[in-house]
C-alpha cells in the first residue's frame, strides 16, 4: 500500500530510488590557478552541479568552490593575481558536505544551512561521487503532495540596483541581503554571481586590463531575464517548471522563487511522499 510520509523524513534514498547518484559532481585538481575554476563556475553555477569540488592527489574531495568563494575573494583581491598565481585551494572552503543514500532530507537542509552553501556529494558506484544541489531537489518538489502554492511561501525583499552601480557596490549588497540574484530597478532583469564571473571571464580578461575593478560600472554585465508569470502555482507546479530552466527563477506579484525556497517548503511536515510498502 502508499503510506504518506513527510519528506523531511525520508531519506535521500527513498526520495531518488532511482536517480540519486545521476547528477556528477565538477572537480578540478588541487594545484589549478583560480582562473581554470572560474571558465568551470560559469557553466555550472545555478545548475544541479552548481560548486565544483577540489580534490587531492589521491581523487578525495578536499573543498569547495562556488560563486560565494569568487566573490568574497574579489572583495579581498580585485585584481589578475586572484586568478593568476593563486591555487584553488587557496581560496576553497573546506570539508565539503559528504552524505549518503541513508541520509534524512531534515538533516541535509540542516548540513546546507550551517554551510550557506545548498550543495552535497555522494559516493558513487563508479568509484567517486556525485552531486545534490538545490536545483537537483525540484525532482521532489515536482512529485510531492501537496497543496500548497506560491503564496504561501515567505515574501522576499526584492533586493534591487540602478544602471551605473558598481561592481563593488553590488557585489556588497549581494552579500549584505544573502541574495546570489538582485533585479535592475523596475525590470525583471537580473544581475548573479554567475553573471559577474562570466563577464570577468570573458570580457574582462580575468582583469588583466583593469586596475579598479570594484570602482567599474557594471553595465557591462549582460543581464538575465526572470520569468515573470500571472498564476498562483502549487510548489508542484513551479517545482516543474523551474526544474526545466537552465537558471531558475520566478517573479510571481510580490514572490521571488528560486530552488532555495522550494527546499526550504519541502521541511514543511504538511508536505507528504508516497512511499510504496
Amino acid at each position: 500500500m502508499l503510506q504518506d510520509t513527510p519528506i523531511s523524513e525520508r531519506t535521500l534514498g527513498e526520495l531518488f530510488p532511482e536517480r540519486l547518484t545521476w547528477s556528477l559532481c565538477i572537480h578540478i585538481d588541487k594545484g589549478k590557478e583560480v582562473w581554470v575554476v572560474t571558465g568551470m563556475l560559469v557553466q555550472y553555477l545555478e545548475s544541479a552541479t552548481d560548486s565544483i569540488i577540489i580534490r587531492d592527489e589521491n581523487h578525495n574531495p578536499i573543498g569547495t568552490i562556488g560563486g560565494k568563494e569568487i566573490m568574497e575573494k574579489l572583495l579581498e583581491n580585485p585584481t589578475s593575481s586572484l586568478f593568476y598565481g593563486t591555487k584553488v585551494e587557496d581560496i576553497m572552503e573546506p570539508n565539503p558536505v559528504i552524505v549518503s543514500k541513508d541520509t534524512k532530507y531534515k538533516d541535509l537542509m540542516n548540513f546546507w544551512k550551517q554551510k550557506g552553501r545548498a550543495y552535497a556529494v555522494i559516493p558513487n558506484e563508479w568509484g567517486f561521487y556525485s552531486a545534490i544541489s538545490a536545483q537537483k531537489i525540484l525532482e521532489i518538489g515536482k512529485a510531492c503532495k501537496t497543496s500548497l502554492t506560491i503564496e504561501d511561501l515567505p515574501e522576499k525583499k526584492q533586493v534591487t540596483f540602478k544602471k551605473g552601480d558598481t561592481f563593488g557596490n553590488l557585489i556588497n549588497l549581494m552579500f549584505e541581503n544573502k541574495a546570489r540574484k538582485i533585479l535592475l530597478e523596475g525590470t525583471s532583469k537580473y544581475l548573479s554571481d554567475r553573471l559577474i564571473i562570466e563577464t570577468i571571464s570573458e570580457k574582462m580578461k580575468h582583469l588583466k586590463e583593469t586596475n579598479d575593478f570594484l570602482n567599474e560600472s557594471a553595465d557591462i554585465v549582460d543581464l538575465e531575464e526572470a520569468k515573470v508569470i500571472s498564476e498562483n502555482l502549487t510548489i508542484n507546479e513551479v517545482s516543474s517548471m523551474m526544474y526545466d530552466m537552465a537558471h531558475p527563477f520566478v517573479i510571481y506579484k510580490d514572490w521571488l522563487v528560486t530552488p532555495w525556497d522550494i527546499c526550504n517548503v519541502l521541511l514543511s511536515p504538511n508536505i507528504t511522499w508516497n512511499i510504496a510498502k
